[in-house]
């Protein structure tokens, strides 16, 4: 016996099931026309429920070009993400292209929200330079089956059309942590996340790396990230949670001698700490950021960072979602994982 063909929803299926008529659901799915906020939503509560896919091929040919790109960025306040904006935005316009940019800091709804906003608006193609969450990831899957190129910077997304491009955070992280271990520090800090999310956050997996082939047990009072436990905590470590985390890690019995922060905006935040106690860096502690941004090579003293192609990999990902949007075919994911360096300042050893 033959497996029965699993009924595909229509735009009738989700008109009936909401109480609207098809071409409204028609403009709420392919983002043309006005709809109200609340019908909207209506239609796409049940695009949901139905687990409605639309027809990419068929999509494909209806959409025509706005020569417009969508980024969705976190964090705006981060040099990081205006380097990486610039870099894309540069790529584009050499191509005639214009760049529309989202922000998504706190939470999956967010991130939600931008995507259908630039899906609204007939972006041909959307950057996401944004942290994973499952909300999110599962609006912008849908988003990649509907036909709408798009390309993820440094977010743990997998897609069969969907390129991807990175920093090799997992080695900077090993990196950073290593070079600590080699001046002689034991009790290493890692700052910027939490415990629980070892898994997700690359950095922080390769700090534990580190840690674990030296022999030094992770103590868990160590890796610290913001206190609060509701949906609005940002998704990216800022110089907030990098000031309060170092208070919380110097009001220890046995505070630590060195830091690895999760990035230089928050290794900002945390040499700040540290000098309102009235300590020196690097002979008290010494801190290790991660990215490289300018404001790295201005603090004082000047901070040892991880160095990653934040412009190379704008420019990779304005390539490809180009690549994506004039292909006459559909084409395979393309991965792209760039090599990091470290930069030794003196925020980690004493200039001689």
């Amino acid at each position: 016996m033959t497996a029965l063909k699993k009924k595909q929803i229509t735009l009738k299926d989700i008109a009936e099931r909401s109480g609207v008529a098809m071409m409204t659901v028609s403009r709420v799915v392919n983002g043309t026309g006005y709809v109200s906020e609340e019908t909207h939503r209506r239609v796409m509560e049940v695009v949901d429920e139905l687990n409605y896919r639309p027809n990419g091929a068929a999509r494909s040919l209806k959409r025509q070009r706005t020569e417009t790109v969508g980024l969705v960025l976190g964090d705006l306040s981060n040099p990081y993400s205006t380097v990486l904006a610039n870099s894309v935005r540069e790529h584009l316009a050499v191509r005639g292209y214009s760049l529309f940019i989202c922000i998504s800091e706190q939470s999956a709804q967010e991130d939600i929200t931008a995507f259908n906003s630039l899906v609204d608006h007939n972006a041909d193609g959307i950057i996401v330079a944004t942290r994973s969450n499952t909300g999110g990831d599962k609006r912008l899957e849908a988003i990649a089956d509907s036909g709408v190129p798009v390309v993820v910077v440094g977010r743990d997304f997998r897609h069969k059309t969907v390129d991807f491009v990175s920093a090799d955070n997992l080695t900077g992280g090993f990196e950073a942590t290593q070079h600590l271990i080699d001046l002689g520090h034991k009790r290493i800090a890692f700052l910027g996340g939490n415990y629980e999310s070892r898994n997700s956050l690359k950095r922080l997996q390769g700090y534990l790396n580190a840690l674990r082939l030296h022999g030094i047990e992770a103590d868990k009072r160590l890796i610290t990230g913001s206190r609060e436990t509701s949906s609005r905590v940002p998704g990216y470590s800022t110089e907030k949670m990098g000031y309060e985390g170092m208070k919380r890690l110097l009001s220890l019995p046995d505070r630590p001698t060195a830091v690895f922060a999760r990035n230089d905006f928050t290794a900002v935040g945390a040499m700040l700490a540290i000098k309102e106690a009235g300590l020196t860096i690097p002979q008290d502690i010494a801190i290790v950021g991660f990215d490289d941004t300018p404001l790295a090579l201005h603090t004082m003293p000047a901070l040892t960072t991880v160095r990653q192609p934040v412009g190379l990999q704008g420019q990779l990902a304005a390539e490809m979602l180009l690549n994506r949007i004039s292909a006459k075919k559909v084409l395979d994911r393309v991965e792209r994982v760039l090599d990091c360096e470290l930069i030794v300042r003196s925020s980690t050893v004493v200039a001689v």
